[in-house]
């Protein structure tokens, strides 16, 4: 009775212990979310690059990290279904739910040339994406073709910048004292360090919590996970909204999603030895509902330059059906 009773402690410790590591996680990305956005608006200030572009590859870059470290483990664990629902539920998580938010919180108008070149990059990488792994596997050599859309999503922002910042050389420069500086490259710093930290607390210890309910590795990939993962977008966007950087947040979620597309299952197939298994969950469910809220995301503002309320809301429904049909199908 008693060693039953020091068992039972023992494990409810444990759940305690996972509890608040999972809350510290959420505490880490909360708090990097907004040093990140804060010294990524100074470096686009004193630069002359616009927010779009810091948005699209900067922090971009930074907030994908997460997705990338866990499906980069996942895939040399054997878990290929996390791997998987990870990249692609994050693209989905990341158009769905927090454009979604986006959008409904501060519909913006955006010029087409902006959203055109990477909005319909990122519909490519994801169709390419369909395309190759429709048999079941993803082979390296074949996804290299995606790793070219990452390529030239790199170059294009790459040339974009330099434009930006000849049209901005007659521009009075800004200078700034050291100290100043130095704040906020600590900033950050420190503000990539709290997501990726806090992202990997945050998925580890709720997979564990997942894993306790019951709940199998193929709905935990595409859910927990791909949320989990997508919360350093979840946070950078609302931080962004909070300051009025609605630009920021729409150039940070596409070149994300950009990069979880065309970049992170290639280095998962390599991992995995040339091929990487592909579920039928993935081609059937969750890459039709990825091709389908990036149409909704992109086509309005493609023919409006704006995004509208509607739209956001839309999105966020799309995402809800998704999340149903996906947790109906445990029954």
């Amino acid at each position: 009775m008693r060693q039953s009773l020091f068992y039972r402690s023992v494990k409810y410790l444990e759940v305690f212990v996972i509890v608040l590591l999972f809350l510290l996680g959420i505490l880490l990305i909360v708090k990097g979310g907004d040093l990140f956005v804060e010294a990524s608006t100074w470096i686009a200030v004193r630069s002359g690059i616009p927010q779009f572009i810091i948005g699209a590859t900067i922090v971009s870059l930074a907030t994908t990290l997460p997705e990338l470290l866990t499906s980069a483990v996942a895939t040399m664990h054997g878990s290929n279904g996390i791997a998987v629902g990870n990249a692609v539920g994050s693209v989905t998580a990341n158009l769905g739910l927090i454009m979604g938010i986006s959008v409904v919180c501060l519909p913006t108008a955006m010029k087409r040339r902006n959203i055109a070149f990477k909005g319909i990059l990122m519909i490519l990488g994801c169709g390419l994406l369909y395309a190759l792994s429709a048999d079941g596997r993803l082979q390296t050599v074949p996804s290299l073709l995606l790793l070219l859309l990452f390529f030239i999503f790199l170059a294009e922002n790459v040339y974009s910048a330099k434009q930006s910042m000849q049209s901005e050389q007659r521009r009075t420069p800004v200078r700034d004292s050291r100290n100043v500086v130095l704040v906020n490259v600590i900033k950050f710093a420190a503000g990539a360090a709290g997501i990726v930290i806090g992202a990997q607390l945050l998925v580890d210890n709720g997979s564990e919590l997942a894993r306790i309910l019951g709940v199998p590795d193929s709905i935990i990939g595409a859910t927990l996970i791909a949320v989990g993962t997508s919360l350093p977008e979840l946070v950078t966007t609302i931080t962004a909204l909070i300051k009025r950087q609605a630009s920021l947040s729409i150039g940070n979620i596409l070149g994300a999603n950009i990069i979880d597309l065309t970049m992170i299952l290639p280095v998962c197939s390599m991992l995995a030895g040339g091929s990487l298994a592909i579920s039928a969950q993935t081609v059937l469910l969750d890459l039709p509902f990825c091709l389908a809220v990036g149409f909704l995301a992109i086509l309005p503002p493609l023919f409006s330059q704006r995004f509208f309320r509607l739209q956001g809301v839309a999105l966020l429904l799309v995402y809800g059906l998704y999340i149903f049909i996906l947790c109906t199908s445990l029954g």
